[in-house]
């Protein structure tokens, strides 16, 4: 997954910069701290934090792992006599990590090209995944509709839902639309490593629709901020509503936004800034 940087007064304040950028909730995170602000004289603080954050991978254990586990687990305890002597056999004739023989570099490319298949592979089998999940959803709940994926940008899927009577895969606000989304992303990728694609899901196209909604209602309410010069705190709302509010108003002037408060009442703020003549 990609990373991003930001930066902010506190720490604190870097990632929930990074969690808007991302569009996800701070337990579908990780981050890397980068810099910290300093001490300074009087108890002032210099300088700014700096992070590095990404949308946390799905990946289960290695093989390779489980079985060096499963062989550790063996080798550490025989159950019989027999048995020990084997172990004991086994350590014996293995030879010590560092002086195994260094891999050739024709291994090396073997290697490469075989995760480049396993990606290649991974964003199918999270394709498959996802509208397997999806198609079985709709079996569960009586619905009746049809389900199709898109790749509208590189590692990237859309699953899609067409059909009537689907406002109870919605809810209200699209909460339970957000809540079918990440159980959708646990089952599709569950058995793909790091670089996983991001996943989501729209029902009848409410998703779009909200995207254009929230855009316009942003753009509305950053009128309002510049012209009266006050500020504006928006409604509580998910990581991905904030996200399309804080991109929407990026480039507009005389406005600039942030995020404030704890999850799940957390919400954009739209302030005015100082403009060049």
């Amino acid at each position: 997954m990609e990373w991003v940087e930001t930066t902010g007064r506190t720490t604190d304040e870097a990632k929930d910069h990074a969690l808007d950028q991302l569009g996800v909730d701070e337990s579908d995170a990780e981050f890397e701290i980068l810099e910290e602000p300093r001490p300074g004289l009087f108890g002032r603080i210099r300088g700014e934090a700096r992070v590095r954050a990404r949308v946390r991978p799905t990946a289960p254990r290695p093989k390779a792992e489980r079985r060096d586990r499963r062989r550790k687990k063996d080798d550490a305890a025989p159950s019989t006599p027999n048995g020990a002597a084997a172990a004991a056999a086994t350590a014996t004739v293995r030879p010590p990590r560092d002086k195994r023989p260094a891999r050739t570099e024709s291994t090396n490319q073997s290697n490469e090209e075989s995760t480049m298949n396993d990606s290649e592979l991974g964003i199918d089998e999270v394709e498959a995944g996802a509208t397997d999940f999806v198609r079985g959803l709709l079996d569960a709940f009586g619905l009746e509709g049809s389900v199709a994926a898109s790749r509208p940008a590189d590692n990237e899927i859309e699953v899609a839902v067409e059909g009537e009577g689907l406002g109870l895969l919605v809810g209200p606000k699209g909460q339970t639309l957000l809540a079918i989304q990440d159980l959708t992303r646990l089952v599709a990728q569950r058995h793909v490593g790091p670089g996983s694609p991001r996943l989501g899901v729209d029902v009848g196209g409410y998703r779009q629709r909200r995207v254009e909604a929230l855009q316009r209602f942003s753009a509305q309410v950053a009128a309002q901020v510049v012209e009266g010069g006050l500020a504006k705190s928006l409604e509580p709302m998910a990581a991905a509503d904030r996200k399309v509010v804080h991109d929407a108003l990026t480039d507009v002037p005389g406005v600039s936004t942030l995020s404030e408060g704890e999850e799940p009442y957390r919400r954009v703020v739209i302030v005015p800034v100082a403009t060049e003549d």
